[in-house]
């Protein structure tokens, strides 16, 4: 995997709170058991018309929003605990989501994804909202080795939580398979001197 260490990219705004991963990624989807293609169906009922054309007005659809960073309302993720969302959010190519919150089961299935979500207090995240309005190309700068969320726009930052494993995975481009034959050595050596 790619390791993360910091990111910066301009940002797709999402400011609807309540986001649910039925609307991420629409049941009629779940029949594949890869990842592939997921990210082409990534928010389909609100990208797509029945006809399949692009609806003009949905943000994913508008060309000036180029970025690696969703920012999204409070409470991203909730529902179902399908990985199918985070493989949806990671297959369209986002690299980080920023929200005030997150349902446990979608932040943790985004960072076995590769995802990095990462929590901001509502005021900082009505901020860049507002932010966004008035620049479409503003900025966001995430520091994974810091645990610190730059607004560009304004220099504000705010410090987000991590898991201490997870930082780790994340830093080294490790998945968890990876991270415990990163241990082989330790773990030989412990079962030589406790047995």
């Amino acid at each position: 995997m790619e390791k993360f260490k910091k990111l910066t990219s301009p940002i797709i705004p999402l400011p609807i709170e309540n986001v649910d991963t039925d609307q991420i990624i629409p049941a009629r989807f779940l029949k594949a058991t890869t990842r592939e293609g997921f990210g082409n169906n990534l928010f389909a009922d609100w990208r797509y018309e029945k006809d399949g054309t692009p609806k003009k007005d949905f943000v994913l659809n508008n060309p000036v929003y180029q970025g690696t960073i969703l920012v999204a309302g409070k409470n991203f993720g909730s529902g179902s605990s399908r990985e199918h969302a985070a493989w949806a959010i990671a297959g369209y190519g986002f690299k980080v989501v920023v929200s005030s919150f997150f349902a446990d089961i979608f932040k943790n299935n985004a960072m076995n994804n590769f995802v990095l979500p990462v929590v901001v207090s509502e005021s900082f995240l009505a901020e860049i909202f507002e932010s966004v309005k008035k620049d479409l190309k503003m900025t966001l700068t995430v520091d994974l080795e810091n645990q610190q969320i730059t607004n560009n726009a304004t220099g504000k930052f705010e410090i987000f939580v991590i898991n201490a494993y997870k930082k780790e995975c994340f830093l080294k481009g490790f998945d968890d398979i990876d991270y415990l034959l990163s241990k082989k050595e330790d773990i030989l050596s412990y079962e030589q001197t406790n047995n």
